[in-house]
């Protein structure tokens, strides 16, 4: 993008407009600091295809009920180190920042963790999930499962969803290295990134209606399906997600979406897995063997780590601020 197209803002100015819009839609105060953080750090962090793209689907789900932006989520404990949250039909994210305190306080107790959710809508990235999780000295894995977009093993039509699944571990010699990948060849959100942004998506990635292969993001988006990454390999790990986020937590399943009777939404009532595990409790020397393993990786010709783009990113957004295209710009001025 040309940079004379890009005008910059403080990240806590975009903070904050975001917050106002969310609240204006009629999202609780503390959900709404919950989510506009999700959004800026994806604004921040060059994750555009999880930021301020996703604002109108936010609101949507909320201003037509899909979404409880007011929700209470109720935590249970149902064993040791064993947390269950109904998050009440509204955010996820909330739900997670409600109980993370009471998770990483299990994790350290018992030496590993789990929190299921259910009844919840995850619309945003998983690593501002589990990124605290690893600050905290903590190995974390999150899935969700999301509303059915992929075709596996062959099938006639969609069970699936994109699935995505993020993985977190901390670093005695730096931040903490987090990815977060779909099961599907590309995210929703990279496909509606493309699709505003009028550029074909690569071929392999999706097909149309008719199960016909298509480069046009908006006719996947219209009735298509996704192909999950690897083939077969990556339908077993979309499997395994929904397994983890929805039959482990009673969460929906995506194929139980009801969400197409909702204009605008762009989240299914699902669930989400989080474990954490205490990295020092089998072995005290973790942090020192894990940059043993990453000084070995970095001798191999490896030249960047998972998350290392999305730090610079970050580094830079901090100094200069935020620089948003037209694009960004005309979302936030439509829904404020």
């Amino acid at each position: 993008m040309p940079l004379e197209t890009e005008r910059r803002i403080a990240i806590a100015d975009l903070h904050r407009r975001v917050l106002a819009i969310l609240i204006e839609a009629g999202v609780d105060g503390n959900h709404a600091d919950i989510l506009a953080g999700v959004i800026t750090a994806a604004e921040r962090d060059g994750a555009r295809g999880h930021g301020l793209l996703r604002l109108p689907g936010y609101l949507a789900s909320v201003r037509t009920g899909w979404i409880d932006g007011r929700a209470v989520p109720k935590i249970t404990e149902v064993g040791p180190a064993f947390l269950s949250i109904d998050a009440g039909n509204g955010f996820a994210t909330a739900a997670l920042a409600a109980a993370r305190p009471l998770l990483i306080s299990n994790a350290r107790e018992y030496g590993i963790a789990l929190l299921a959710i259910r009844n919840s809508h995850h619309l945003g990235a998983l690593w501002p999930d589990v990124e605290p999780l690893a600050e905290a000295g903590l190995v974390a894995l999150s899935t969700v499962n999301a509303r059915s977009r992929i075709l596996v093993w062959g099938a006639g039509r969609k069970v699936l969803g994109t699935n995505p699944m993020c993985f977190a571990f901390p670093r005695r010699d730096g931040p903490p290295i987090v990815w977060d990948q779909a099961s599907s060849a590309a995210s929703q959100g990279e496909v509606l990134l493309a699709a505003r942004r009028n550029e074909k998506l690569a071929p392999g990635i999706g097909n149309d209606s008719a199960g016909r292969p298509a480069t046009d993001p908006a006719k996947v988006l219209d009735g298509g399906t996704l192909n999950p990454f690897g083939g077969h390999k990556g339908a077993s790990i979309a499997l395994m997600v929904e397994v983890l986020a929805a039959g482990l937590t009673g969460g929906r399943f995506g194929f139980e979406d009801r969400s197409a009777r909702y204009p605008g939404v762009i989240s299914g009532n699902a669930g989400q897995c989080v474990i954490a595990i205490d990295a020092t409790r089998s072995n005290e020397a973790f942090g020192s063997r894990i940059e043993i393993l990453l000084s070995e990786l970095r001798a191999s010709g490896v030249s960047r780590f998972p998350g290392e783009q999305r730090y610079r990113q970050r580094a830079h957004s901090e100094a200069m601020g935020i620089a948003l295209g037209p694009e960004e710009w005309t979302i936030i001025e439509r829904t404020s």
